[in-house]
Order: C-alpha cells, then structure tokens, then sequence
C-alpha cells in the first residue's frame, strides 16, 4: 500500500491493513521512506499535513499506533524500524511531552514504546516463551537497541510515568519492564532507579559511610527500590488490568533476585500485609489472567527468596501456586494460551528444586502435563499435520516437554512413572523429528532427564530405538546449535558404562562429531563433548581407550588439562582419571605423556580455584598410587606435587580431601620409607589434626596460615586415622 498523504485517515487504513496481516507487515517494513516518515511524524509531524492543534496530535497518535502494529510479533524484517531509530522517536516524543498535550497521546507513545521494545526485548532473548530463532544481523542490532532502551537518561524518561495520573500510561510502562527485563544488569538498572528529588534526598540523608537502605525504614530500598514500591502500590488498585501489569512487572525484576524476593516477602511499615502475601491473595482472583501472573510472580519471589538457603522454600505458599496449575490443568475450558502460560510458571517453580519436583509429581501435577502433552499430540507423522498444527498448539507441546523434562531430571520413581506408566516416550520420539526447532530441543530436554535412569536406557529407550533417533539429530551438522547441545547432553548419559547403546554409538561416528564440536566457538558444546568422552571412558576397555584418544590425541588433551577455562579443566582432568581407572589403564598414561608434563598437569589440578578440578586431580592421584611402585616414585620424585597434595588437604573439601588421604595411604601402605617426605611436606602433621575431628573448624599448629573446614567430615578423620595408624606402627622391613 503506497501512502502519498500522511492523515489520519490513511493512517487508520494502513494500522487496519496490517493487523494480524504478515505480508502487508513485510510490505510496509520494506517502504523504508514511509517507516522514517512514521517516525519523524512521532518526534515532530511536519505543518504541512495539518491545519489545526487536534489533527497534529491525532497524526502522531495514530502513527504509533501504526509503527506499534508493524512491531506486534517482530518478523525478522523489522530491522527497518530499528534502522529508522523508532525507540529513540518514541523516547523523544515522551520527553518533550508538555502538561496541556491530550492523555491520548502520552498514552499512545508509551504502548508504542512497550510494543518496540518488547519486540526488540524478545529478539535479544532469553525468551519469556520457548526457543525463538532470529538472524545474527537483527540479533545483533537488536543487542544495541535494548541496551540503549535501559541507559540511565533512557530510564529517566519512561520510568517516571509509573507516577502518571494515567492508568493506561501506568499499565505501558508496567508492561514494558515486564517483557524486557531479561538480564540482571538491565533488572538491577530498574531496580536501583530513583526520581531525582528521592535521588537527593537518598544522598543528604546518609553519612558516607552508611548504605542507604540502614538511613530510616521508609527508604526506597528497604522497599525495593522506587519503581518495586510503586508497583506493590499498584497491586491494591481495583483495577484487574494495572494489578496484572504490575505483577508481570514485579515478577521479572524478582526472577533470580534475592533482594527483592527477601524486600517482598517481609511487612512494609505503610501496608497490612507483606506485598507477597498480596501477590498470593492475587491467586484468587476472578481472572485468569491475573491468577496466572499472581503465580508466576509468586514463583519468583518463593524460588528468589530461598535461592542462597536450599530446603527454605516457603511450601505454604507454593501451593497456592500449584492450586492455580492443577485448575488451569484440568479445565476444558481454558484458552491454549494460558495452558501455555501455566507450564512456564509451572517450570519456573519446580526447576533445579527436588522437593519442589517431587511435591507437584504427589499432587498429580505432572500426570496432568503428561496426559495434556500426549493428547495435543499424534503419533502418526506426516507433513500434513505438521503444515496445518496452529502455532499455538506447537508452543504448548514444546511448553509440556520442557516441564516434564524440569520435574523428572531427579528422581528415578518420577522418571519410571512417566516413561512406564505414562508412557510418554512414543510423543518425545514423534517430536524429536518434528520441523520446529523448540519442540525438537524440548524433545532431546525430556529425552535427557529420562535417560539418567539406568533401567529407562536398558528398556524404554533401546527397545523403542529412540537412542538412536536422537543421535541421528546430534550428527546432524546443519542442526540448529541449541538442539545440537540439548542432544549432545543426552548422549552424554547414552555413553556411560551401564549404556547398551556405547558400542554402537562409537561405531557409528560420535567421535568425529565430538572433534567439531570441540572446536566449537561455543564453551558450553566443548564442555558438552570433552563430558561425553570422558563418560565413554569410564570402566572402558582398553581398545575404546585407544580410540578415544586416537581422535582426543595426547596433546590437546594435556592443552586442555591447563586451559584458564575450569570447565573445560575439569572435563580433562576427568578423563585423565577415567584413563587411569585401573593399572592397564594408569601406565597408558605413562606411556603417553612425558613425566614432567604430566607432574605440572597434576599441579595445576591440584592449585586450582574450582573445587571440581581438585576433586577430578585427585582421583587421579589415587589412581597413581594404585600404579607400580615406579609410578608411586614419580609423586615423590615432584616435591611441587606433594606441597600441593598438602594444600589440598588444609583448603579443599571433603570430597577432595578423601581421595587423597587414600592416595597416601597407597603410597605408605607400599613403602614406610615414605614417611620422611610426608613429615616433610606437613602431611603428617595435617593428619593428625584430621584426627582431632571435633565438628568444627580445625586450625594447624599455632602460627600456622590454614585451617581445615572439617564440618561433618568424618570419612576423611577416619581415613588419616587409617594412614597414622599405619606410620606408626609397622616396621619398615615388613613393607620392603
């Protein structure tokens, strides 16, 4: 559509023509001269096109309206509007606003505004919604574009219009912190706002030495900040519309943020009740919809709140949640889209908690989401159900796969029950082949969790051949990255010992694929392959040793061993371990790396900061010592070894600690005449403080620098008491 006139008239046409309209969207996106023309009539319409004050404010009205319509969804073509700078219009705009401009206008540049935005806020990720794929290019603008919206001048100007006398206004801006906080810097930013005469009176009401929130109760942030107050304010207006703003608002800057949670679920000196207590009442509502988000703010602030103290969840209040999720669950009725909705919120509450997963699996809330999953779901597969499935009812299944695979990753009963009794197994084998990219990456998510019980590989998922299914998708190379990752985590568990699957795995080229994804860009692929190859190591046979390392070579493995990245360090050092399970095992490794390589490969495992990268280090001592008596020698023979073998003992935990005392007492238990070295190096003496177990924390002799955390470390006491026992009282000529 070519608009030659810029009036109100063509306006609405053009805002009517696309709604809900992808090709007149891309049409439009692609008149670059209409959408900066739509832009400079937002900051400042030319004269020419009006005659009077009213049709002047109606053209900028309906040209947010406009550009908001173009911005709904945000197609991969509307980097034009980001191009066009229309953020920097909408902010402009409401920062020229004068107090007699009509309430129609602020209102129309701030859901303007909200819908760019958020837009932009779902291009740069995570989504608040399932997997979402964009290209690098807008990705890429849209980075520049959020981190300009959160700008302390940019907040300046949208943020005090929480304060507006307008509800609408109220509810844009509530709506827009809401769908475009999606990190912890832009979070901290809103959180920490503050308008400049609470700014000032912040700073004249402290000494410098003081934090702000100890001044008086009343301050802003013992109440969370100014924006958090306003909208906890918000939540007792009868308004269903703000209260549900709001709580959308408050539950992202609460997501992961102890602060606020622990702000919200304590009483505020100006209302009755703790605005947490408000948001669980808010679960009651007459709406669904503000139900919903009641809940989802609820979850926040509950998994928030008791995130720095595990088993502190507040159960009480997360079953009202999980009230919510069972209603909306079980109701014929409900819209796909608050199903969609509850899943999240469901997904929020019980991840990465165990008693959370195990309470919604008693309370039938998992049956539910598994019953809903297979019900949306056909298993027969052609191209035709895929073509004509609504975009809603895709995002549901991807929404039912990822909170199964939340609530099953712990427990073995859960994962039986849903793989035996609930048989969901033949819906995730339909979806991992299926053409959307979230349902494929929710498929290898669930197929994951499932694959952590040893009885579910052996069975469910080597009879049904699904195993193999998903290691077809994992050597796929022009799969997107994120189902390759997801897939990668599941061989990963397809790999270990206990595996029917290993051999054939191996046969079939997972090595080779391992190698690309190694030199991945990506840590997280690179820590995913070098896991995989050490769990194909574990209790492995010296020809898939062979193999393995023919593929890792010696090398880039002993690179790895001392890469400044620890994940990637204790990936290494934990097949370095795995290869020296055994003595066959223990004199490969000889063989293979050069004596000095390997003693400063030990040392850097053993002086790191990562308390994983000890643990692995030592292990593999311990395998060492169970070596010929020439391998004990090559410890002793590395005095930087054995300090900080010592080290170890004084500073790490108890997880660490255990492997190494056995070490020593391999070493001892094969040559008393080690005792000297080991007095030497205080090893000695450091036992016999380990034996002092009273509870607490042990400090080494008076003037010394360590002090041993022993706190419930009794294995480690019993086992110094072992090597002590055997120092003291055999004779060296027995042990020669």
């Amino acid at each position: 559509m070519t608009v030659r006139t810029i009036t109100t008239s063509t306006l609405k046409t053009l805002k009517n023509s696309v709604i809900g309209n992808p090709a007149a969207k891309l049409a439009l996106a692609q008149d670059t001269a209409l959408i900066h023309l739509l832009v400079n009539c937002i900051k400042h319409p030319s004269t020419s096109y009006v005659d009077t004050q009213g049709s002047h404010d109606d053209i900028r009205i309906e040209s947010a309206h406009v550009i908001a319509s173009i911005s709904y969804g945000m197609y991969p073509y509307d980097i034009s509007l980001i191009h066009a700078n229309a953020l920097h219009a909408f902010l402009f705009a409401l920062s020229n606003m004068k107090p007699h401009d009509p309430v129609q206008l602020k209102s129309a540049l701030a859901r303007g505004l909200r819908v760019l935005s958020t837009a932009i806020a779902e291009v740069v990720g995570p989504s608040q919604l399932g997997l979402r794929t964009w290209s690098p290019d807008l990705r890429s603008e849209a980075k520049v574009a959020l981190s300009y919206l959160f700008e302390f001048d940019c907040l300046n100007i949208f943020l005090p219009l929480l304060a507006d006398p307008s509800s609408q206004t109220n509810i844009a801006i509530a709506q827009l912190i809401s769908t475009t906080v999606r990190s912890d810097a832009h979070r901290n930013a809103v959180i920490e706002w503050l308008p400049p005469a609470e700014r000032s009176k912040e700073i004249k009401g402290r000494r410098g030495w003081e934090k702000k929130e100890m001044v008086n109760s009343s301050s802003p942030a013992r109440q969370g900040g100014w924006v958090v107050r306003l909208l906890v304010n918000f939540l007792q207006k009868k308004d269903i519309k703000l209260q549900e703003a709001a709580l959308s608002a408050i539950s992202s800057l609460a997501m992961e943020n102890t602060v606020v949670a622990s702000t919200l679920a304590r009483a505020w000196p100006d209302i009755v009740d703790p605005p947490l207590n408000i948001v669980l009442n808010l679960t009651k509502s007459r709406s669904t919809d503000v139900q919903l988000t009641a809940s989802l703010c609820a979850a926040h602030v509950l998994r928030a709140n008791a995130s720095h103290h595990p088993g502190s969840i507040d159960y009480s209040a997360a079953l009202n949640v999980i009230h919510v999720i069972n209603r909306v669950l079980s109701s014929s009725s409900e819209t796909t889209q608050n199903k969609i909705k509850t899943c999240y919120t469901l997904y929020h509450l019980v991840k990465d908690d165990r008693d959370l997963c195990r309470e919604v699996y008693e309370r039938g809330t998992l049956e539910k989401v598994v019953l809903l999953a297979k019900h949306i779901t056909p298993l027969e597969r052609t191209s035709e159900w895929e073509e004509d499935e609504p975009e809603s009812i895709l995002a549901l299944r991807e929404a039912t796969l990822t909170v199964i695979a939340a609530i099953s990753l712990f427990d073995n009963n859960i994962r039986r029950e849903v793989a035996d009794d609930l048989h969901i197994v033949p819906t995730i084998q339909v979806s991992l082949s299926h053409k959307n990219i979230g349902i494929r990456h929710a498929a290898c998510t669930c197929l994951r969790a499932l694959s952590r019980a040893v009885s579910i590989i052996r069975t469910n998922i080597v009879d049904s051949k699904i195993g193999m299914e998903l290691f077809a998708i994992f050597k796929k190379e022009d799969e997107d990255p994120r189902v390759t990752y997801a897939a990668l985590n599941t061989i990963c568990n397809l790999v270990n010992d206990f595996s029917p699957l290993r051999p054939k795995l191996l046969d079939q080229g997972l090595l080779p694929r391992l190698m690309q994804l190694l030199a991945s860009d990506d840590i997280n692929m690179r820590v995913g392959a070098l896991w995989a190859m050490r769990n194909a190591l574990r209790k492995s046979d010296p020809s898939t040793r062979q193999t393995v390392m023919t593929h890792l070579s010696w090398p880039r493995l002993v690179m790895l061993c001392n890469d400044s990245n620890t994940e990637i360090q204790e990936q290494a050092m934990s097949i370095l371990r795995n290869l020296a399970e055994d003595e066959e095992g223990v004199d490969y490794v000889f063989e293979s790396i050069d004596k000095e390589t390997l003693a400063n490969c030990i040392t850097s495992g053993l002086e790191s900061s990562n308390e994983d990268v000890t643990h692995h280090t030592a292990c593999f001592l311990a395998n060492i010592a169970n070596g010929s008596r020439e391998q004990q020698d090559f410890i002793f023979a590395h005095a930087h070894i054995i300090h900080a073998m010592h080290d170890c003992m004084t500073d790490g935990k108890s997880d660490t600690r255990c492997p190494l005392i056995s070490c020593i007492f391999s070493l001892v238990q094969s040559n008393i005449r080690r005792k000297h070295e080991l007095n030497e190096a205080g090893i000695t003496s450091t036992l016999r403080h380990m034996c002092d177990w009273t509870g607490g924390v042990i400090s080494m002799s008076p003037g010394g620098h360590h002090r041993i955390h022993v706190d419930d470390d009794k294995e480690a006491a019993k086992l110094a008491r072992s090597v002590l026992d055997l120092l003291e009282h055999s004779n060296i000529g027995d042990l020669l």
